[in-house]
């Protein structure tokens, strides 16, 4: 019996399926069958019931995964271990990031990259909800995502606090003014990206009055931007998002009086992991691109739950 053999049965019984197994292990099919069959011969048992679809597993290879997951958890457990002793920074490392805050990834894909060429750096864009299910699954090694998320499970490693900005039309009467209080876009026509964005729920919680003109189902801020032109209303976005903007856009660019409504983003990892040489170094170079393009420290922090 090998790790190898015990993460291929796994893999089987989560996306019952052979073929989808051996495409997210990167081996072929029969690769993967064979080894799966090796180890049934080996146990003298059957792990799955074969003929149905999706794949189910028998009475015994229930009890053959549970028991292989916490053995495949705990060998991964041991090289995170030697990896951390040896402090080597290298190898595969899929990190999830919610849609606002991907304005990061350009700021410190690049640097990342040449400093740590040994890591193979896997980003997935994915809303909040999806993200802490990954981490705990252990599908994703860590996430970039607005917090405090007051979750036992995981750990977080505040990166920076994110001023929010408004977006103000020209011919919009806030727009002659200079710093603008949360009170004064009461009653305006806020638009925002959909429910389920964690980005969205922060906004809701600034205004005692939220007049939504549109119920706009979107996860772009460039769309909010273009109605926003069209004097639809105004759009709140984060402070990194306005620094990609035109320079004529960024003239509509409005800043809220200190303390400026502002959101905390963290690393996180599970607390079932060791902490990976590579996210302190993730965490460490955002930290300090972050210092280089926000300069704001008098803020109020919206909590995304």
């Amino acid at each position: 019996m090998t790790i190898i053999q015990l993460e291929y049965v796994i893999a089987v019984s989560k996306y019952g399926s052979f073929t989808k197994a051996s495409e997210k292990c990167n081996v072929t099919q029969p690769t993967l069958s064979m080894q799966v069959q090796n180890l049934e011969e080996e146990l003298k048992i059957k792990v799955f019931v074969r003929g149905t679809k999706p794949i189910q597993l028998t009475a015994v290879g229930k009890k053959i995964i549970e028991q292989g997951q916490i053995i495949v958890e705990e060998a991964i457990k041991m090289k995170e271990i030697v990896s951390y002793e040896k402090n080597y920074v290298g190898g595969e490392f899929k990190l999830g990031i919610i849609p606002s805050v991907t304005s990061i990834i350009p700021l410190f894909l690049n640097k990342f990259n040449k400093k740590y060429s040994n890591v193979n750096l896997k980003i997935e864009e994915l809303n909040s909800y999806i993200l802490i299910s990954k981490i705990l699954s252990g599908d994703i090694d860590g996430g970039i995502i607005s917090s405090p998320l007051n979750n036992d499970n995981i750990n977080e490693i505040p990166l920076y606090y994110e001023p929010f900005v408004a977006y103000v039309p020209k011919k919009n009467n806030l727009y002659e003014i200079e710093n603008l209080k949360i009170e004064d876009l009461d009653y305006s026509s806020i638009l925002t990206l959909n429910d389920e964005s964690c980005f969205t729920k922060q906004i809701f919680k600034l205004f005692k009055n939220f007049n939504k003109k549109i119920d706009l189902n979107t996860g772009n801020f460039e769309t909010l931007i273009q109605l926003s032109d069209q004097e639809y209303g105004i759009t709140i976005i984060p402070l990194l998002y306005s620094k990609n903007l035109s320079k004529e856009k960024i003239n509509q660019i409005k800043y809220f009086e200190q303390p400026q409504p502002a959101r905390e983003i963290s690393i996180i990892y599970s607390k079932k992991k060791l902490k990976s040489p590579i996210i302190n170094v993730i965490s460490n170079l955002i930290e300090k691109i972050s210092r280089d393009h926000i300069k704001s420290n008098d803020v109020k922090i919206i909590s995304p739950i």
